[in-house]
């Protein structure tokens, strides 16, 4: 909390001109402590500034927004993050819950159910959009196909993001500070996992599955 007993509250989103929105919607009840555009800003300012509770979008570059989530859970067990964002779809919800997040809700719905979420959140429950609610829940149970997003490393699903944006092997490689032959290891047991039989393929199947933006 804020010295004035607000909440704290972090945004990642990577279109400016929203957040800025959000900046406005949420001045009334909380303290906007830091606005970052992509998941690895999201993860160092968290760390830094340790808010009481993240707003994020899930399609951010460098990270998204659910590979953050889990990433952060590390080392910060008890972050609360509700996600905002225009995926409609139950899939992208379930992915979202299952790294940790405490709240799902739809970027056109943000006028009327965004506050309530981050209330959610703060007293450590779950908000989902009701537009998504009733979907989420019919579905809970029924796994009998897995999350093949689930399955991928942490570095499998790391350059595989990457990949999706158009880097090249090398470009990776220097990223990340692995060799370019450690990267086309990677993408090809990637390809393998997946049932990808090409690069066009895989950037398919990482847009269907919400690693990146169509």
């Amino acid at each position: 909390m804020s010295a004035a007993g607000r909440p704290r509250v972090l945004l990642a989103d990577d279109h400016r001109m929203f957040a800025e929105a959000l900046r406005t919607l949420l001045a009334a009840e909380f303290d906007l402590v830091d606005i970052v555009d992509d998941g690895a800003a999201m993860i160092d300012a968290a760390n830094r500034l340790r808010p009481d509770v993240i707003v994020a979008d899930i399609t951010m570059p460098r990270l998204n927004g659910i590979e953050a989530l889990a990433l952060l859970r590390k080392e910060m067990p008890d972050v609360r993050v509700v996600f905002l964002t225009m995926h409609r779809d139950v899939a992208y919800a379930r992915r979202a819950l299952a790294a940790g997040a405490l709240g799902f809700v739809l970027k056109h719905s943000a006028p009327t159910e965004l506050v309530l979420a981050l209330h959610a959140a703060l007293e450590g429950r779950t908000f989902i959009t009701p537009a998504l609610a009733g979907d989420v829940l019919r579905t809970a149970g029924a796994d009998g196909v897995s999350d093949p997003v689930a399955a991928l490393t942490p570095r499998q699903r790391e350059i595989l993001q990457l990949l999706a944006e158009g880097l090249s092997a090398k470009q990776i490689a220097a990223k990340l500070d692995i060799s370019a032959r450690t990267v086309e290891f990677h993408k090809y047991t990637l390809m393998e996992s997946v049932g990808a039989k090409n690069t066009a393929e895989l950037l398919h199947f990482a847009i269907r599955h919400g690693i990146v933006a169509g």
